[in-house]
């Protein structure tokens, strides 16, 4: 009898289907976690950005609420100013993040008594699938469709 070094092809192959069937099993499972990940930190950063909001219309009530998303942010070292408040962090205030991009619409008032804040995954089924929305209320707001969050949208619990 011969003195067998190595596997077999059989084996080989067998190993690879096995391989194949966990992760075709495991990688819809993560990606899905991911998803849900994604839309938690989208409503954090949500509230974030509502706080910042209240806290800049503290600061400049001759302002009111930020007329736009970037002048809550800046670079670092920051030096607080109406364009650049300092209160949130700077890549959030430039719109992107954990796969998701937000946008702030202020009342085009002076000083500004309200605003919308609005969450929208980048890749609707991959980054995330729901849209979340809040104002000047603090109410986050969700649309299972991934478009179209107002407030007449359900609250989140």
């Amino acid at each position: 009898m011969r003195n067998q070094k190595g596997f077999s092809l059989i084996e080989l192959l067998l190993v690879v289907a096995v391989i194949l069937i966990i992760s075709a099993i495991a990688i819809p499972s993560f990606l899905r976690s991911r998803m849900r990940a994604n839309e938690a930190n989208s409503v954090a950063s949500l509230r974030v950005i509502v706080t910042g909001a209240i806290a800049y219309s503290n600061s400049y009530p001759n302002l009111g609420y930020p007329a736009q998303l970037t002048n809550l942010g800046g670079a670092n070292p920051c030096t607080p100013v109406p364009s650049q408040a300092c209160l949130i962090d700077d890549s959030l205030a430039q719109g992107l993040k954990d796969g998701y991009k937000f946008e702030l619409t202020g009342d085009g008032l002076t000083p500004s008594y309200s605003f919308t804040v609005s969450t929208t995954p980048q890749v609707v089924g991959s980054s995330g699938q729901n849209m979340f929305c809040t104002d000047q209320t603090a109410v986050v707001r969700y649309a299972p469709s991934g478009a179209g969050c107002s407030s007449a949208s359900s609250a989140l619990p």
